[in-house]
């Protein structure tokens, strides 16, 4: 424990820190999938049609926008909440098909305390339960903690939403707590669950990650072999 001239407990010096860099435009590149900087007009037009997949619109549910009835009102919405910095909103593309099937966002981004969320995850059916799915998270992990040197990586979803709550377990996310009352959204009160990544959890993450992307990881139907979480230490 590190105190100070009073003897009082603080926390762990940092000498070194100089804060990170802001997370970039730029594709990265995986085996199965790519995250692309969105392109509203190349993407708005893909996204929607592989939205329309969901037809009784269960990926809107626990989140503040969407369905949309049209893609211009998608369109609306990517020019609103999506064209900025922050959040900075990459498109999932199929390497195999180059189109888009999903979104996820880099938001509340702290380059100075080296803190980062990943929000805004809007996966088509298209997408879902796929190692595309995966590798996208994978991918964005990678990017902060490997290229940019962030320190802790978040994930917040509604307390209610138990598909998200399960994926970040999967995914290796720490649950942290509740925050009560954290938010209003669609006119409803949202208790937010909080989960965190911090760096040094990430090495073994991602040797987990690496191990479980392999294409040795799946038969021939392209069902696993080994889960994610198997791969981890326990």
């Amino acid at each position: 424990m590190t105190v100070n001239r009073l003897g009082q407990p603080i926390g762990e010096p940092l000498p070194e820190w100089v804060g990170c860099e802001a997370p970039s435009r730029t594709t990265i590149q995986g085996h199965y999938c790519r995250l692309e900087p969105l392109d509203i007009e190349r993407h708005g037009p893909q996204l929607f049609d592989a939205y329309r997949a969901d037809q009784d619109g269960r990926i809107w549910t626990y989140l503040p926008f969407g369905p949309f009835d049209s893609p211009h009102e998608l369109t609306v919405c990517l020019k609103t909440d999506f064209s900025g910095a922050d959040p900075l909103c990459f498109v999932i593309v199929d390497n195999r098909t180059n189109l888009a099937l999903g979104m996820a966002s880099y938001m509340r981004i702290v380059p100075s305390h080296g803190v980062i969320e990943v929000g805004a995850l809007t996966y088509s059916p298209l997408l879902q339960q796929t190692p595309m799915s995966t590798e996208a998270m994978y991918l964005m992990m990678k990017r902060a903690f490997d290229d940019l040197g962030y320190r802790r990586y978040e994930w917040k979803c509604d307390v209610l939403n138990e598909p998200s709550r399960n994926a970040a377990e999967r995914l290796g996310f720490r649950f942290e707590g509740i925050f009560r009352q954290a938010t209003v959204y669609k006119h409803r009160n949202r208790d937010t669950a909080w989960f965190s990544i911090l760096d040094s959890e990430w090495p073994i993450l991602r040797s987990a990650f690496e191990q479980w992307l392999s294409p040795a990881n799946f038969d021939a139907d392209g069902k696993q072999i080994r889960s994610l979480a198997s791969l981890r230490p326990n």
